[in-house]
Parts: structure tokens; sequence; C-alpha cells
């Protein structure tokens, strides 16, 4: 998938849900998504750090 169509998919299914769904479940999903982000980014930057370092401990 590329990146337009990664952008359109995730626009028609926040689209699909805000059809469906209350305005506090909206907000409630809009929260957990933002947290699974952002757990996702901490984890993929603290992998990065612990390659980094294992790769400098090689040389």
């Amino acid at each position: 998938m590329n990146p337009c169509e990664l952008t359109a998919s995730i626009t028609a299914l926040a689209n699909s849900m805000a059809c469906r769904l209350s305005l506090d479940e909206l907000s409630l999903w809009g929260t957990v998504f933002t947290q699974l982000g952002d757990t996702l980014i901490t984890i993929a930057t603290q992998k990065a750090i612990c390659q980094r370092a294992r790769q400098s401990e090689e040389l």
C-alpha cells in the first residue's frame, strides 16, 4: 500500500466510525488511537536507541 492509499484508508475508516458512533465514543476512540500512536513511537524510538548503542559497542 502506498502512502496515499494508506491515508485514504485511514480517512475512510474515520468517516465510517464518525457516522456510527456517539460523540463520547468518538472522543474515547480518538484518545485510544492517540495513545496507541504515542506508545508505538516510544517503542520505535527506544528500539532505535538500543540498536545504535549495540552498534557502537561493536565498533
